[in-house]
Order: C-alpha cells, then sequence, then structure tokens
C-alpha cells in the first residue's frame, strides 16, 4: 500500500479507512489497558503464590502505571521524529516482553520488575495510539469516535477483572494465563498494524529527546510512593528514610521543573500546560485516573475478601460498571460529535464520577449489592464521558504538528493521577486493614494466634468493607476536583478541520490563546 501524501494526510481520510485502521489501534490499546487490570482479581492468588506481602500486592500494579507515566511523554516526542507505525509496534515488541517476564516470575520483586518493563510497552501503545487517530480525525469527528477509543479503555480497563477471575478459577490455566492471554492479542493487534496504518511521516526538524527531564519527573515521583507505601511499616515516621525520603522527592521535582524550563524540548512542555485548557484538563485527567485505577484494582480485593466471592464472582459483580462505561461513552461520543459542545459532557461525567465514588465510600462488608451497583454505574458513566473526552479538548486547541507532545502530556498526568492513586489509596487501605483487623480482634478478646477461623475471617472481612469505603471517599474528593476542572474550561466548539487554519505552522509556545483560536475556527 502507497504511503499517502503529505496533501492527503491534510485531509480527513474517508469513514471506511477510519474504521479499517481503528481494528489495529483499539486491539493494540485494548491489550495494553487490559494488562493493568487483569491481575487484578489474580492479585491476592498471586500474592500469595509468590509469598508476597500488601505492599507488594500494590506494587504489581503501581510499578506498571510508573513506568507507564514516565514513558509516555518520551514515547510522544518519538513520534514527531520517528514512523508512527513502526513505534507502536516497538511498543508492543517491548510489551509482550514484559509481558512474558511477568508470567514466569518466582518472586513478588521479580514479579514488579517484570511488570515495570510491560508498563515502558504499556505506555507507547496507549501515547502512540490516540497520536495516530489524531493525525487522521479531525475534533469534532473524532467525538464520534472517541466513543470507541473510550469504551475500549475503561471496558478494558474495568473488565480486566472479570477475565482475571475466569483465568484464575479455571483449574487448568492458573494465574500466570492472565499475563500470558495477552501475547496472541497483541500478535494480532501488530499484524493488523502492519496491514492498515499508513500515515505520512512529519519529521519535525530538530526535534530533541528529554530524558533528563524525564528521569528527574520519574525519580521524584517513586521517591515520595515508595515513602507513602513503606513509612509506618519497613521504617517508622520520624526516621533518617522519612526526612531523606520527604526532602529527596521534592528536591528532585524541583531539578525537574528547572531542567523542563531550561530544555529545548521539555518532556511536559509548559507553554502547552500553562494554556488554560490544557492545564484545566490535566486536573480534570489527574482525578480521573485516581478513581479509575482505584476503582479496578481495589473492588475486586473488596469482593473476594471482604464478601468471599470468588475471583470470577468478582468479576462479574463490576458489569453495572462496564455497562455504565460503555453506555456513556457512546451516546456522549455521538452527541458531541452532533453538536461540537464538549463541557456540558464533561462536567456531567465528571459530577456523576464523583457522587459514585461518594456512595462506595459509603459501604461496608454487608452493603446491598443494588446500592453497590448503582454507585458503580454512576462511576462507570463518569469515566465513559471524561476519559477521552479531558484529552479531546487538548487536541482541539494545538495544531496537528503538535499533537504528539500534547496528548501524551495530558496521558502523562491521567497516568500519574492512576499511579499515585493506586499507590496512596493501596497505602491507606493496608493500613486501615492492620488497624481494623487489630481493633476487631482485641474487641473479641482474642490474638490472631488463638482466634479461631471462622471469627478471624468475619474480623478481616469487616476491616476490609471499613477500609475499602474509606478509600473510596478519597476517591470521591479527589473526582470532585475533576468537577471543578470542567467548570472552568472555556466553552468551545470542536473544529472539523484536522489542523487549525490559522498559525498551524507556529510552534504551541508562540501562538495566542488557543481558545480563542479555536472558537474562530470552529
Amino acid at each position: 500500500m502507497n504511503e499517502p501524501t503529505l496533501t492527503e494526510a491534510s485531509s480527513p481520510t474517508p469513514q471506511r479507512q477510519v474504521l479499517k485502521v481503528l481494528s489495529g489501534l483499539l486491539l493494540a490499546l485494548f491489550v495494553s489497558t487490559l494488562s493493568s487490570t487483569v491481575v487484578s482479581s489474580a492479585l491476592p492468588e498471586i500474592i500469595e503464590d509468590v509469598h508476597g506481602t500488601q505492599t507488594q500486592y500494590t506494587w504489581v500494579v503501581t510499578a506498571s502505571l510508573l513506568t507507564t507515566t514516565a514513558t509516555t511523554p518520551i514515547w510522544g516526542k518519538l513520534a514527531d521524529l520517528f514512523s508512527k507505525k513502526t513505534l507502536l509496534q516497538v511498543a508492543l515488541v517491548i510489551f509482550v516482553l514484559g509481558t512474558v517476564a511477568s508470567g514466569i516470575s518466582q518472586t513478588g520483586g521479580q514479579l514488579i520488575a517484570a511488570r515495570a518493563l510491560q508498563g515502558v510497552g504499556v505506555g507507547g501503545a496507549q501515547a502512540l495510539v490516540q497520536i495516530a487517530i489524531a493525525a487522521i480525525i479531525p475534533p469534532r469527528e473524532r467525538g464520534r469516535y472517541s466513543a470507541y477509543l473510550s469504551g475500549t479503555t475503561s471496558t478494558s480497563t474495568i473488565g480486566g477483572p472479570l477475565l482475571g477471575g475466569v483465568i484464575v478459577d479455571t483449574s487448568w490455566l492458573g494465574w500466570r494465563w492472565s499475563f500470558f492471554i495477552a501475547i496472541p492479542l497483541a500478535a494480532v493487534a501488530s499484524f493488523l498494524l502492519h496491514r492498515t496504518l499508513n500515515l505520512p511521516l512529519l519529521r519535525r526538524e530538530n526535534v530533541r529527546i528529554d530524558y533528563l527531564g524525564a528521569t528527574l519527573i520519574a525519580s521524584g515521583v517513586s521517591v515520595l510512593l515508595i515513602w507513602v507505601s513503606f513509612v509506618d511499616n519497613a521504617f517508622a515516621w520520624a526516621s533518617w528514610q522519612t526526612a531523606t525520603m520527604l526532602s529527596g522527592g521534592p528536591a528532585l521535582l524541583i531539578a525537574a521543573l528547572w531542567a523542563e524550563k531550561r530544555a529545548t524540548e521539555p518532556i511536559v512542555p509548559l507553554a502547552i500546560v500553562r494554556q488554560r485548557t490544557t492545564a484545566l484538563a490535566i486536573l480534570g485527567s489527574l482525578a480521573v485516573g485516581t478513581a479509575m485505577f482505584g476503582a479496578s484494582v481495589f473492588l475486586s480485593q473488596y469482593f473476594q475478601l471482604s464478601r468471599g466471592r470468588t475471583p470470577t464472582e468478582a468479576g462479574l459483580l463490576t458489569i453495572p460498571m462496564m455497562a455504565g462505561i460503555l453506555i456513556a461513552s457512546i451516546v456522549a461520543g455521538r452527541m458531541i460529535s452532533r453538536s461540537g459542545k464538549i463541557k456540558p459532557f464533561l462536567i456531567t461525567g465528571a459530577a456523576l464520577l464523583t457522587a459514585g465514588c461518594t456512595g462506595l465510600g459509603l459501604i461496608d462488608n454487608k452493603t446491598p449489592m443494588v446500592f453497590l451497583a448503582v454507585s458503580m454505574l454512576c462511576v462507570g458513566m463518569g469515566v465513559g464521558m471524561t476519559l477521552q473526552n479531558f484529552v479531546l479538548a487538548v487536541q482541539n486547541t494545538v495544531p496537528l504538528k503538535d499533537i504528539g507532545a500534547a496528548s501524551s502530556t495530558v496521558t502523562f498526568f491521567r497516568s500519574l493521577g492512576g499511579t499515585i492513586g493506586v499507590a496512596v489509596l493501596g497505602a491507606v487501605l493496608a493500613r486501615r486493614v492492620e488497624d481494623g483487623t487489630a481493633s476487631g480482634l482485641a474487641s473479641a478478646g482474642l490474638s490472631g494466634t488463638d482466634s479461631d477461623s471462622s471469627a478471624l475471617r468475619e474480623i478481616i472481612r469487616v476491616a476490609y468493607g471499613d477500609a475499602t469505603a474509606h478509600v473510596f471517599l478519597l476517591a470521591g474528593a479527589a473526582a470532585l476536583l475533576a468537577v471543578i476542572a470542567a467548570v472552568l474550561l472555556e466553552p468551545v466548539t470542536l473544529r472539523s478541520s484536522l489542523d487549525l487554519p490559522e498559525k498551524a505552522d507556529e510552534p504551541v509556545a508562540s501562538a495566542p490563546d488557543p481558545d480563542q483560536g479555536t472558537r474562530s475556527s470552529a
């Protein structure tokens, strides 16, 4: 198949061709996102099998999210230098290598390291899929297709626990296949991309990769997350480890800010971040990432350890959330394409997300399933309306040649929100469960050694129920930030062209108010 010319690339791609290309892109997005959550239902059994701890339970998820976050902007910059198709296939190869390593891990440490490698490939797949879609579909039409994108991402994120539960409960498979199942899907995605994805190489001159900025940001965030995970467990609050990490983490982030200001091509372009639309979209994406990943990771654990459900049942019980995501993303996507308006849907979605998380913040180990289902439905609808549309709001404000940097920047902060959310909420959950179990044993006049199994099991169920509720109250507070961000967004009409008709050849840093340009071009 011949490569399209630059002239051809400047016009919207016919719908039939778009759907063909989307088949490979969406499968790549599905398998990469699925890897983050398919292990959720299997994690209790995995951690027991590799003799891990509750802290390692959290870091099996956090390690992947952290490397995904750190590498996403790098992949976005590379997309401005090299073939997006080739980069996407390279990302899938790295993903497969990390997947194989995860599946054969024998210890908690090996699994965490393998998941970190897997996250590098996930970061590439997630960033490059959005960049490729932005290169072939105008923002206004992208609203229609974002329903597929949002539905794929959200379904794989929330549906992962269901698939993982079925795999774990199938005796002839076992938990290792919760990793291996992704390998054939990644191979099919790579084949489809090879056959259907043909984009011109719009090489930007003098592009440089800001490895220093990426390293400093990842290091600063990692130090703080490690402190949150281990403080009051591996070391005390008043200790040299605490002093070192609480001073070293912020110092690294300050150094990252210094490096970004001086970098020719910063990993997080400050010129883009300072724009009102981008800054608010980043705030909203942080909140959505925290709530979404928290729901996918901790609800499965709640259903198994607090309600006594099997991994498969735990996955099935999240169906209301999946239904909410699919319905909301499809309906909102079509209505956005029809009207060109995005702000009302962001406000509605953020409000539903906040309401759903608040509802889950009221649960315990005996909460009626109907109440849980309604709360999960609200969370799902909120995610479906906001997940991709915050990215779309930013893509609408920048010229085509800066789509890679803009998209990866918002995705970076969404992944960062998920990383921080899982690590912090996981640490809170572990502390609350430990305190709740100790309190329950003391109230019953028992100890961990002399209590009978049924009494101890009931105490643990109560502790996990109360701890999960506390975690979702915190997630609800984070989701409230998404409401604020959506309300403060400027009301704009999505443009119908692939590129900005005016000043499209100027760098983003020198462009005037992008929202004003968007309104004039709509």
